[in-house]
C-alpha cells in the first residue's frame, strides 16, 4: 500500500430538518391547538482512530464527507427524524488542521479516539413550541440550521518511541531489522528506505516501537534528499538513535555528524534538542582494534551526547546492550504531549 502522510478533504455536517405549522384537527375536539413539531438534528462527523491504518491513501480517491440531513418535523407533535453521524477512520497519529481557521483542531492518538470536526444543525421549532397564553394558535415555524462545513487537512505522524535518523546506508535499516519485528527493505545503494518504517522492539518484558526514516543528506533542510519531508514523524518520539558508519572515511564520519545536526536545528530546533544517543555500525567492517579506536574518538568528538554504541547490525554484536539501555531509558522519559493538546479547543468542537 502507498504511504501517504498528508491528505486535504471537506467535511459538510448535515442540515437540521424545518420545523412545521400544524394544527390539530379532530372531530368533536374544538380548537384543537398547534400541533407542529420540530426538525431533526443533522448528522455530525467525526475523527476515529483506527489502529489497522499507516496511511492516509484512502483520502486520495475520496475528498467529500457528507453526513444525513435531518427530517422535517410534522403535525401530531411529530418530531423529525435526525440524521445519522458519520464516522471517518483514520490512522492514530492524525493531526486534523482547519484551514479556513487556521488552527490545529486536535490530534487522534489511539484506537477508538473520536474527535468531532463538523457538528450537525440543529432542527427548526414547530409551531407547538411558540404556543402562549396570548397566542393560543401560532402560525410560525423556524427552518433548520445548517450543519458545519470545513476544509481540513490531515497530517500523519506516526506514534514511535525511538526514531533512526542517519545519512543513507549507514545501516538504519538493517538495525531496525535487528531490533524489531519488522522486515525493512534492505539493499546496498543509497535512498533504500523511501518512506517510514516501524517496528516493535521487545527486551526485558518492554515493548517499544522504533520509526525509522529515509536517510538525510547535506542540505536537507533546503529540500535536497527524501528525508526532510519524513522528519515530522521524528517528533512524536521520545529518543532519538543517530546512526553512523562508523566504517567509513573517518573525517567524513565527524562531518557527516556535524551535518545531521545542523539539518535537525535548521528544521525543527525542539526536535534537535531531543535526546539523542549515537550508534555506531558496522564495526564487522573493521578489525577490532580499529573499530575501537574508532568508536573511542567519535565519543570524543561527541561527548556533548549521554550515550555511545559500538555495534553491528549485520552480526549482533552490541545490539543486546543498546536494547538494554533504550529499554531503561525509556521507562524515564515522558510522554512527548500531542500536539495542540493545551492550546485552546474551537467551540463547539470541544
Amino acid at each position: 500500500m502507498k504511504f501517504v502522510d498528508e491528505a486535504l478533504i471537506t467535511v459538510q455536517a448535515g442540515h437540521g430538518g424545518n420545523g412545521v405549522v400544524s394544527f390539530r384537527r379532530e372531530k368533536f375536539v374544538p380548537r384543537g391547538g398547534p400541533d407542529g413539531g420540530d426538525g431533526g438534528r443533522g448528522g455530525s462527523i467525526y475523527l476515529v482512530g483506527e489502529e489497522g491504518l499507516g496511511t492516509l491513501v484512502d483520502f486520495r480517491s475520496r475528498t467529500v464527507f457528507r453526513a444525513p440531513h435531518g427530517r422535517s418535523g410534522a403535525g401530531a407533535n411529530r418530531t423529525g427524524a435526525s440524521g445519522e453521524d458519520l464516522t471517518i477512520p483514520v490512522p492514530p497519529g492524525t493531526l486534523v488542521h482547519d484551514l479556513g481557521m487556521d488552527l490545529l483542531l486536535g490530534e487522534i492518538t489511539a484506537h477508538g479516539e473520536r474527535l468531532l470536526v463538523a457538528r450537525g444543525g440543529d432542527g427548526g421549532f414547530g409551531n407547538t413550541h411558540y404556543k402562549s397564553s396570548v397566542d393560543r394558535a401560532p402560525r410560525r415555524s423556524t427552518p433548520g440550521k445548517p450543519g458545519e462545513e470545513r476544509r481540513l487537512r490531515l497530517e500523519l505522524r506516526l506514534l514511535a518511541d525511538v526514531g533512526l535518523l542517519g545519512f543513507p546506508n549507514a545501516g538504519k535499516s538493517s538495525l531496525l531489522a535487528r531490533l524489531s519485528r519488522a522486515h525493512p527493505k534492505i539493499a546496498d545503494y543509497p535512498f533504500t528506505t523511501l518512506t517510514p518504517q516501524l517496528g516493535v522492539a521487545e527486551e526485558a518484558g518492554r515493548r517499544w516501537v522504533v520509526a525509522d526514516v529515509p536517510g538525510l543528506v547535506r542540505g536537507a533542510a533546503e529540500g535536497a534528499g527524501l528525508g526532510l519531508r519524513f522528519l515530522n514523524h521524528l517528533r512524536r518520539t521520545r529518543l532519538l538513535l543517530h546512526v553512523v558508519d562508523v566504517s567509513s572515511d573517518e573525517n567524513d564520519i565527524l562531518e557527516r555528524v556535524r551535518a545531521i545536526v545542523a539539518e535537525l536545528e535548521a528544521f525543527d530546533p525542539a526536535l534537535a534538542a531531543k535526546p539523542r544517543w549515537f550508534v555506531a555500525n558496522k564495526i564487522d567492517l573493521l578489525p577490532p582494534e580499529e573499530a575501537r579506536a574508532r568508536s573511542a574518538r567519535l565519543a570524543v568528538a561527541c561527548a556533548d551526547h549521554a550515550r555511545l554504541f559500538t555495534v553491528s547490525a549485520l552480526t549482533g554484536e552490541g545490539l543486546p546492550e543498546l536494547a538494554g539501555a533504550v529499554g531503561e531509558a525509556l521507562a524515564h522519559l515522558p510522554t512527548p504531549v500531542p500536539p495542540g493538546r493545551d492550546a485552546p479547543s474551537v467551540t463547539p468542537l470541544s
